[in-house]
């Protein structure tokens, strides 16, 4: 009787194998899985004009900032007055980068980094301007700038220049008088 176990056993043992064997050696089915790079950002589209060797029209990465966009548009030129801007500033699509010269600084009146130097038909992006920027927008004193920038943080970015309307102190009196002066993406 142990002899038919053990003949059992060994034919049973003969099937898992060969069917293991079968299993391992058969070819795959269907098609096989493609593995596609990680998406990469779109580039951006940058102007860059006054205080550089060569002003324009600039495709930069996405993520990129005014130095990249200075740099792009071959350095800054020797009148230039690199302390009148935020090198350091990361840059969205359809931005203007106006570099002013010293002079300029000089004739605004304003000290480096404290304020945008609006040229004209030059909109501030309320979706990236400082405190400083905002402020010197018509009828936006310090507590209006602190609170679009506590709503933009709290919020995310503004997607129509309307929505400045749902910070607590821009009512539509205020919204008037600074709509032709504002952009959500930089110069329109």
């Amino acid at each position: 009787m142990k002899t038919w176990w053990a003949v059992a056993l060994a034919i049973i043992g003969s099937f898992l194998a060969a069917g293991l064997l079968y299993l391992t050696v058969q070819q795959p089915r269907g098609q096989p899985v493609k593995l596609r790079p990680p998406p990469t950002a779109a580039p951006i589209l940058v102007q860059v004009a006054g205080g550089v060797t060569q002003a324009g029209l600039y495709s930069l990465p996405a993520g990129s900032r005014v130095t990249d966009a200075v740099q792009a548009a071959g350095g800054l030129a020797s009148d230039a007055d690199p302390n009148s801007l935020n090198l350091a500033a990361i840059l969205s699509d359809g931005e203007y980068v106006y570099v002013p010269s010293f002079e300029e600084t000089e004739i605004t009146g304003r000290a480096p980094q404290s304020e945008a130097i609006l040229l004209p038909g030059e909109r501030i992006n309320i979706n990236a301007a400082t405190q400083a920027q905002l402020e010197s927008l018509p009828g936006i004193g310090e507590k209006i700038a602190q609170a679009i920038l506590a709503y933009r943080s709290a919020h995310g970015r503004f997607s129509a220049i309307e929505e400045i309307q749902e910070v607590e102190g821009i009512g539509p009196s205020i919204f008037e008088q600074i709509k032709d002066l504002i952009a959500v993406s930089g110069a329109p």
